[in-house]
């Protein structure tokens, strides 16, 4: 979202100018932009040639409309731009491309070891020709209020002149540059960093003093992930998840991407998150009808656009016939999507069927491990995480201090799956020279707005007295009944938004939802035992805001499990223990303009975390039993595999000797985990026809549907003709992420309306092929050119523990493709 001013894609305020009284010489006085004399050639030329050292989003949002009216007119258009010092923002490339399709030839200038810096406009007309040269890149300000000179250069003037120019710009265009395409452009957008010089560039557009409109459009990061989002449906998927730092706007691109569709679903966890989102759709879509769904307020008969809340509409009493049909809305979108995989948010995803789904959140990665990524079949498309959001200009950086706490000594606090002993953690933190210990560091950085986050009620209420018995005023906010020293939500926001309070305390509140950019210092009060809510606490107070260079961050940091991560949680890398070791935590690649200092004690206390942490071996084991705890029975492949800690899957996939998925049965016997029905199995042809599914190749999918072919939704055919095979096809491709590949491939693009021959073609000549050479003591073809089951597995078909194993083993290598080829495509971002 933006609020923009007058000269806004092609809009500009003209006044009353006679161009045949001016001159070719363009200063940039009030009267005459260059943007008004480019407009003419914009209107009249065949072909349009544009050079530029670089490219602003504000610039070609004012001319995009122009080229755009050019090209429908048959107009030839090209542009040359440099990416030298990543002035040229990717977010100008992409609103380009999105805007005129693939009818630019947009390109970049290919020598880095010679300067760019041309600027030049030039028009072919029928039989004339003009050039604007001079110093005016594509941006707003160099187009229309800026200082700028620049010279209109004519044809019929000076033809020798104009050729060279031409000519020049010819061979630069033709032989030394490269087409812009989605890999190229992927890649520059991956790497892009905010030059330092934009914050001059950036406060001359914020002094230009032109009257401002409201005119709600996407930008920066927005403008990506809504390219993003357009291939991945032309593409085929109908599911989506775009990962976003706090501060993006994921709202704004949700209703950006909500456009082309008519009937919208809005779906959250909080009724502040969902009334927010109703204006913001409501700013974007001014004439569609919005209504909320959440306790006693049922707006939603004839409403386009409509805001649930989970809790209201994941009850069985809503999701059934009466009040919604399961395709009654073309688009849902659930926000802070990592809370997806639990509870009615999945009564909701299982029950509607829309055209699409778009999953937002700032941290994918969940506190239990549940795997967020899944519910999308893994189709990640935008990716923006808060070190490339600082990194890009579109958060703040921050300040960060590691406190060292000895107040409290956590090894004599109970951890158990994950986590300290409420009631002791809280008696620990709840003392007087812990609290003089936050309360002192407070007080060195002059805060006007603080936020500090707490384990408990009691603990909250605690700091909050704490600090207004030393003359700082605080409130404790949370849910359930308040205390001495507490307020509702809505109250404590208001009291500290107008500087009536300094300090929100506050239990897992405002991890979500918040939106107060004025926030300038956030403290850690408990042990950080979650990547994602130390990520979401740390994203509260990252928000720009108008005088706010940086974000203060006071992190209080005793001798609790896993704060050795926090130094790769601030830098971005994955955990490394041998970089904990060497101790030199100050000099990790840190957010730009970032600061992180640690005490000594706590770097202490990282290398001791380091040097006794279990093996890979241990992990999985310790892993598995996590999750089998959670689920109350012993987990499949799936269940696992989608609840298994993403680290510990990592180290072990390519490890053939720990990685339990190569060999479930044999790791679950490892475990003490097989029944007697397993038992019987160990050892068996059953028990190698199961390994054969775990271990077979799969550079595509296609061995699957042959296979479930064979399982017929449990009733085991031993031989399978071309009927099955097409049915068994058909149906898995029809499924929109198993599509995907069958779409990018020439030869089955057109699988969507093929018959019976072309699916039984393909069976034949791939899967069916391999596995009979790859696999030949398991399937043969039979006399009637069936694919065949061997006749030593055959009493095993009717056996219930056989069967659970093959859908179990099937739908695992299935998912494990999807997160296969998501990691394949993680340099897509």
């Amino acid at each position: 979202m933006t609020i923009t001013t007058e000269v806004q894609e092609g809009f500009i305020k003209e006044k009353s100018i006679d161009y045949g009284s001016l001159t070719n010489a363009i200063t940039g006085n009030e009267k005459d932009y260059l943007y008004n004399r480019l407009k003419q050639g914009f209107k009249n030329a065949v072909s349009i040639d544009i050079i530029v050292s670089f490219l602003m989003e504000s610039g070609v949002k004012l001319i995009a409309n122009d080229l755009k009216e050019a090209i429908e007119r048959g107009v030839k258009v090209r542009i040359l731009s440099g990416n030298y010092l990543n002035i040229t923002q990717p977010s100008a490339l992409y609103y380009l491309k999105d805007k005129l399709q693939d009818k630019v030839d947009l390109r970049f200038y290919n020598n880095p070891r010679k300067s760019f810096h041309p600027k030049a406009y030039i028009f072919h007309y029928e039989n004339s020709g003009d050039i604007f040269v001079g110093s005016s890149n594509i941006s707003r300000g160099a187009l229309t209020n800026s200082i700028e000179w620049n010279y209109r250069l004519r044809k019929e003037n000076n033809e020798e002149d104009f050729n060279v120019f031409y000519n020049t710009f010819e061979d630069l265009f033709n032989n030394h540059s490269f087409e812009v395409t989605d890999e190229i452009l992927r890649e520059y957008a991956k790497s892009w960093v905010r030059p330092k010089l934009y914050k001059d560039i950036e406060k001359d557009q914020q002094e230009e003093e032109i009257k401002v409109i409201e005119f709600w459009e996407p930008k920066g990061a927005q403008i990506e992930a809504l390219h993003a989002l357009n291939k991945t449906r032309e593409e085929g998927f109908d599911k989506a998840l775009v990962v976003a730092a706090t501060g993006i706007g994921k709202t704004y691109l949700s209703a950006f991407d909500s456009k082309d569709f008519n009937k919208i679903l809005f779906v959250a966890h909080r009724e502040e998150i969902i009334k927010q989102a109703e204006k913001s759709f409501n700013n974007v879509r001014p004439n569609s009808k919005s209504g909320l769904f959440y306790g006693n307020s049922k707006d939603y008969e004839n409403k386009d656009l409509l805001f649930a809340l989970v809790q209201t509409l994941g009850k069985e009493e809503y999701l059934n016939e009466e009040y919604f049909k399961r395709d009654y809305f073309d688009y849902i979108v659930v926000d802070e999507f990592h809370h997806a995989v639990s509870g009615n948010y999945k009564k909701i995803l299982n029950y509607f069927k829309p055209k699409f789904l778009l999953g937002l959140t700032a941290t994918p990665e969940r506190l239990d491990n549940k795997d967020v990524f899944s519910l999308c079949d893994y189709n990640t498309v935008y990716e923006i995480r808060l070190k490339e959001a600082i990194n890009r200009g579109d958060l703040v950086p921050f300040k960060y201090y590691g406190i060292y706490d000895e107040s409290v000594n956590y090894d004599e606090i109970d951890f158990k799956n994950g986590k300290y002993d409420n009631k002791k953690l809280e008696e620990a933190l709840m003392i007087n020279r812990r609290g003089n210990l936050v309360l002192r560091h407070y007080l060195k950085y002059n805060s006007k707005i603080a936020m500090g986050f707490c384990s408990s009620k009691n603990h909250a209420e605690y700091m909050a007295k704490y600090f207004n018995d030393n003359k700082v005023k605080a409130l404790a906010v949370y849910s359930g009944e308040m205390g001495e020293n507490s307020a509702n939500r809505e109250e404590a926001l208001n009291l500290l938004k107008t500087g009536q309070v300094q300090v929100l305390f506050s239990v897992d509140m405002f991890n979500e939802g918040l939106d107060v950019p004025s926030i300038d210092l956030v403290m850690f009060l408990r042990p950080t035992e979650s990547p994602t809510i130390f990520l979401q606490q740390l994203g509260r107070g990252l928000r720009k805001y108008k005088g706010k260079e940086y974000l203060n961050v006071l992190d209080f940091i005793g001798n609790y499990k896993k704060a050795n991560l926090i130094p790769f949680l601030l830098s971005g890398k994955s955990y490394d223990k041998t970089l904990i070791k060497k101790g030199n935590v100050s000099s990790y690649e840190y957010p730009e303009d970032c600061h992180v200092d640690f005490d000594l004690n706590i770097i202490d206390i990282f290398k001791e975390q380091a040097e006794i942490e279990m093996t890979v071996r241990d992990k999985l084991k310790e892993e598995f039993l996590r999750v089998e705890e959670e689920i109350g029975h012993v987990p499949s492949r799936v269940e696992l595999f989608d609840l298994m800690d993403n680290d510990i899957y990592d180290n072990i996939k390519s490890k053939s000797n720990i990685n339990p998925f190569i060999d479930y049965m044999n790791f679950l016997n490892d475990m003490d985990r097989v029944n007697e029905e397993e038992t019987a199995l160990m050892n068996t042809r059953a028990y190698d026809f199961i390994n054969m599914i775990e271990t077979t190749s799969m550079s595509k999918t296609y061995k699957m549907p042959v296979l479930l072919a064979m399982y017929n939704e449990g009733y085991f055919k031993t031989s399978i003709d071309d009927d099955d095979l097409y049915h068994s096809f058909r149906d898995f491709y029809n499924y929109k992420s198993n599509g995907v590949d069958m779409r990018k491939d020439k030869s089955t693009k057109d699988f969507e309306i093929w018959d019976k021959k072309n699916y039984v073609s393909l069976a034949k000549k791939n899967p069916i092929k391999f596995l009979l050479k790859s696999s030949s003591t398991f399937f043969y073809e039979n006399e009637e050119g069936n694919f065949t089951l061997s006749n030593d597995i055959h009493k095993y078909v009717n056996n219930k523990t056989f069967l659970k194993h093959v859908k179990d083993a099937i739908d695992f290598r299935v998912k494990q493709y999807y997160r296969t080829r998501f990691e394949k495509g993680k340099g897509d971002f």
